[in-house]
C-alpha cells in the first residue's frame, strides 16, 4: 500500500514513519517542517500541494494539527486553516483518488467542559457529548464532522481516533511540575488519561485494516484504566485509596522512589470500544509501570524513547514548555 502521513515531522507522524519503515508499504511524509521522515514540505491548507501529494495514495494517516500548545502562539484563523481547511483538502483529495482508509488523529481534549465535575470523576466514553473549551477542541470537532460527512456522502472509509496524552514534553501545569517529578506525573496519568505512543501507533495500524469494514467510527485511544463506574466518587476524594484496591504493591513501589499518586482523579478515559471493535490491545498500562519500577527499568516504550522530546515551537519559553492560556 501507498501510505500518506501528514505531520510526519511531529511526535506521532515520526513514530508511525519509524514503524512503517519496517513494513512492505511505501510511505510518504508531508509536513511544514523538514525531517528525515518528511518527503514533501508544505501546508495541508494548500489545496494544490495536497492534491499533488495524494496521487497514488491508498491510505491517509492524518496526524498534522495545530493543538493545545499553539493556542497562545497562533491565531484562531491559523487553527481553522490547518485543522479544518487542511482536513477538508485531504478528504476531498482522498475521495478523488479512491483512498481505501482515512485515519484522522483527533483528541480527548474535544470533550472539554463535559469532563467538569464537583463531586466525582467523569466516566469518559464515546457517548459523552463534547463541549470544547478552546479553538483547538472546536476545530478538531469540526474536522471530525467533515470526516463523517465524507463517509456519508462519498462512502470514504474514515476512522477517528481520539487520543489522550502521549507526548514526552513537560506538563504545562506549573504547580504540577513543581510538586512531582516528570516521570511520576506521566506514570500517574497512565492510569486514566495517558497512552504510550507505541500503543497509539498500533491503534492507527489496526484502524487502517478496519476502516473499510467499519466504514465510520470514533474511538477513544488511551491506556487501559482498571477502574469501574463504582469507583468514580472515591477517585475524586481519595485516589490513592482506590488504587490500593487494584494494586496491592503500588504503595511500597512508589514509596521506594519517593513518588506519590495524585490525591484526586477527575476523569477516566475508557477505551473499551477501541479494544472491542478495532481489536486493539494496549500494552503500556499502570501494571506495566509498576513492573518496570520494580525491575529498575524505564516504563516508556522503546519507540517513545526514540521519538523523545520534540517541542512544539522553534523558540523556548521561560515559564514551562509553552505559554498557557488561563481560560
Amino acid at each position: 500500500m501507498n501510505i500518506l502521513i501528514t505531520g510526519s515531522s511531529g511526535h506521532l507522524g515520526m513514530a508511525l514513519s519509524i514503524v512503517l519503515a519496517k513494513s512492505p508499504h511505501r510511505v510518504t511524509g508531508i509536513d511544514l517542517q523538514p525531517s528525515k521522515h518528511t518527503h514533501h514540505i508544505g501546508s495541508i491548507a494548500d489545496k494544490n500541494f495536497v492534491q499533488k501529494c495524494m496521487q497514488g495514495i491508498d491510505v491517509v494517516l492524518h496526524t498534522a494539527t495545530l493543538h493545545k500548545p499553539h493556542i497562545v502562539t497562533h491565531s484562531e484563523q491559523d487553527f481553522i486553516d490547518t485543522n479544518i481547511t487542511g482536513t477538508l483538502n485531504l478528504l476531498e483529495a482522498a475521495q478523488q483518488v479512491g483512498v481505501k482508509s482515512f485515519i484522522f488523529t483527533s483528541t480527548t481534549s474535544t470533550f472539554g467542559d463535559a469532563m467538569k465535575s464537583n463531586d466525582a470523576a467523569v466516566w469518559v466514553t464515546e457517548k459523552l457529548v463534547p463541549q470544547p473549551k478552546n479553538i483547538y477542541g472546536v476545530t478538531k470537532i469540526a474536522a471530525e464532522n467533515l470526516c463523517q460527512l465524507y463517509h456519508r456522502n462519498h462512502q470514504l472509509p474514515c476512522i477517528i481516533l481520539r487520543t489522550s496524552r502521549f507526548f514526552s514534553e513537560a506538563d504545562d501545569n506549573k504547580k504540577l511540575r513543581n510538586t512531582y517529578v516528570d516521570a511520576n506525573i506521566k506514570a500517574n496519568e497512565l492510569l486514566y488519561r495517558r497512552v504510550d505512543i507505541q500503543d497509539v501507533v498500533e491503534a492507527h495500524l489496526l484502524a487502517i485494516q478496519q476502516a473499510p469494514i467499519i466504514g465510520f467510527g470514533r474511538y477513544i485511544v488511551s491506556g487501559t484504566a482498571p477502574f469501574s463506574i463504582a469507583d468514580l466518587k472515591d477517585l475524586y476524594t481519595d485516589a490513592p485509596k482506590v488504587l490500593s484496591k487494584y494494586y496491592v504493591d503500588f504503595s511500597p513501589i512508589y514509596g521506594a522512589k519517593e513518588w506519590r499518586m495524585f490525591p484526586s482523579i477527575g476523569r477516566v478515559y475508557v477505551n473499551d470500544l477501541a479494544r472491542k471493535e478495532l481489536g486493539w490491545q494496549p500494552k503500556y498500562d499502570f501494571q506495566w509501570v509498576l513492573e518496570c519500577l520494580q525491575n529498575g527499568q524505564d516504563f516508556r516504550s522503546p519507540l517513545a524513547i526514540a521519538v523523545g522530546v520534540l517541542g512544539y515551537h522553534e523558540e523556548t519559553f521561560e515559564e514551562g514548555p509553552y505559554p498557557v492560556n488561563p481560560l
